[in-house]
């Protein structure tokens, strides 16, 4: 069996699947630079060009700037929306996907994710479920007004055929998903969570 330090397959992986730098290989091995240069030419793993390079950087960098120094409303505001994330928002995906129909909480979330997190407006998509006896369009203008999201960040929604026994219960303005592609950012709210968890319980 091979060592860790000297397995190809993990070398590769880390470098083309996880998109790790040579530094950053290197630390995970426990290795320095010149030596995982050294086992990559040994083995054959092609280098990335300049294009690739970037295009990784690119990917890594955080797409939010968290606002450091926090009023009084601020930071009410902060517990708001983690509180939110923490029972309405999407643990697993890595990615920030607060789901609700309820158009005061919505706006809640998204002005945390705009004030405290420093999003990028542009990153934000929207994923509207609805019924099919409802207009979709109507819908659609409904939040992109009262978000301030332009309908071209609206991805496709999702109609669910009426049933009698459900409507009733119907959804007034439809459920939206507000989503933010951002795994950093994910992963800071959930840290939020544990520390709220920690702090209170």
């Amino acid at each position: 069996m091979l060592k860790i330090k000297s397995n190809p397959q993990l070398i590769e992986k880390l470098y083309w699947e996880d998109g790790l730098s040579i530094s950053k290989i290197a630390r995970r091995l426990n290795l320095n630079s010149s030596s995982v240069l050294k086992r990559m030419r040994k083995y054959g793993i092609n280098r990335r060009t300049l294009t690739e390079s970037s295009y990784i950087a690119y990917r890594d960098k955080p797409k939010f700037k968290i606002k450091e120094s926090l009023t009084h409303n601020d930071e009410k505001l902060k517990i708001a929306g983690v509180m939110l994330y923490w029972a309405e928002g999407n643990k697993t995906n890595d990615v920030v996907d607060f789901a609700n129909s309820d158009p005061v909480m919505i706006q809640i979330f998204l002005e945390f994710l705009r004030r405290i997190c420093g999003i990028s407006d542009e990153r934000l998509r929207v994923f509207l479920y609805a019924y099919s006896s409802q207009n979709i369009e109507i819908l659609k203008e409904y939040w992109s007004k009262l978000l301030a999201i332009p309908e071209k960040q609206f991805t496709k929604p999702y109609i669910r055929k009426d049933n009698k026994n459900f409507r009733n219960r119907k959804m007034l303005y439809g459920l939206i998903h507000l989503r933010y592609n951002d795994k950093r950012l994910f992963e800071t709210i959930l840290g939020w969570i544990d520390e709220l968890k920690n702090t209170v319980l």
